[in-house]
């Protein structure tokens, strides 16, 4: 069976290298599923004042997904745009504002998406996870004099940026309803992708979400982590490729999970490689070593995934696992 579809799970920069590799295969069906948990920056503003759910990943997601064509370049531009100065559109990205207004015209935020699709000639869907923001609450261990000792720390911008060691997140409202068109996307598609991103803060948080575990596991689906090529400042500061995955384990206990892809310039010594497959195994997964690293003129590697490598990646992935 060819793969036509695509669910992709996941927020902010890590996303947009994903959608950007499924724009590379050419897919028919292409459905991000995005994080709704920002409170930082032009988003943050928009869920304060509005109570709506934070666009700025939504509209990433859109710009990864337009066309690849003069008018899909323009519009990629004119939503990425922001706006400068001092006054109170400083730092307001004009396709954050655009579907604001269009969600306020047309009475559903996710109509305001599929407008905004349509008018960047996007071959796909951009969805929230929830059609309520959500906010992320973490246990974070370093902040006092005590290492045990357990501090919360609340908000994606908190959490990102805290100089201790998250050990736990969890989402509030602790249940929240998933999106019902995202949910229909997953259960119909030939692959779910979960990552890369921000560990904790945008692509955990889909896990929490009862609702998407389950249209996952209920899916005939291929479903494959797409790991990180390092860890990141903050959050993730000093975790290894195990770690990542045993928090992903840990977060999501019922989660199924067919393939992990990992970086293959970066291949570790024959233990490390046996402790990253033995904690693949605690969701159900082998992992598969591919190169998609994106390397800048100087052959440098830039720290982001190379969506043409990526999408040959994802490919082999499921030809294997469908075989």
């Amino acid at each position: 069976m060819s793969l036509t579809s695509m669910a992709s799970l996941g927020g902010g920069h890590g996303l947009f290298q994903t959608l950007r590799a499924a724009r590379h295969m050419d897919l028919p069906d292409v459905t991000a599923v995005v994080t709704v948990a920002d409170d930082g920056g032009s988003s943050g503003r928009i869920r304060r004042e509005l109570g709506l759910i934070p666009p700025g990943d939504l509209r990433m997601a859109l710009s990864a997904l337009s066309a690849d064509t003069p008018e899909g370049r323009f519009w990629e531009e004119v939503l990425q745009h922001r706006y400068g100065g001092h006054g109170a559109l400083a730092g307001h990205a004009v396709g954050n504002l655009l579907l604001v207004g269009l969600a306020d015209v047309l009475g559903s935020q996710v109509a305001a998406l599929d407008k905004v699709a349509e008018l960047a000639g996007c071959r796909g869907r951009v969805l929230p996870v929830c059609e309520e923001p959500l906010d992320i609450e973490a246990d974070v261990a370093g902040l006092e004099e005590d290492p045990r000792i357990m501090r919360p720390v609340r908000g994606q911008v908190a959490v990102a940026s805290t100089p201790g060691q998250v050990r736990r997140v969890r989402l509030i409202p602790e249940q929240p309803a998933a999106c019902g068109d995202a949910l229909e996307a997953i259960e119909r598609a030939d692959m779910v992708t979960l990552g890369p991103g921000s560990w904790f803060t945008s692509v955990l948080p889909h896990v929490l979400v009862d609702d998407v575990v389950d249209a996952i596991n209920e899916s005939a689906a291929v479903t494959t982590v797409v790991l990180n090529l390092e860890s990141e400042p903050g959050e993730t500061a000093g975790f290894s490729t195990e770690r990542h995955i045993h928090m992903l384990a840990q977060h999501a206990p019922r989660l199924r999970v067919d393939r992990i892809i990992m970086d293959g310039n970066a291949i570790p010594s024959a233990r490390e490689r046996t402790h990253i497959e033995r904690a693949a195994e605690l969701v159900g997964a082998r992992v598969a070593l591919h190169d998609v690293a994106e390397k800048d003129a100087a052959g440098r590697v830039t720290g982001r995934h190379d969506p043409a490598k990526l999408a040959a990646a994802l490919r082999a992935v499921y030809d294997d696992a469908r075989r």
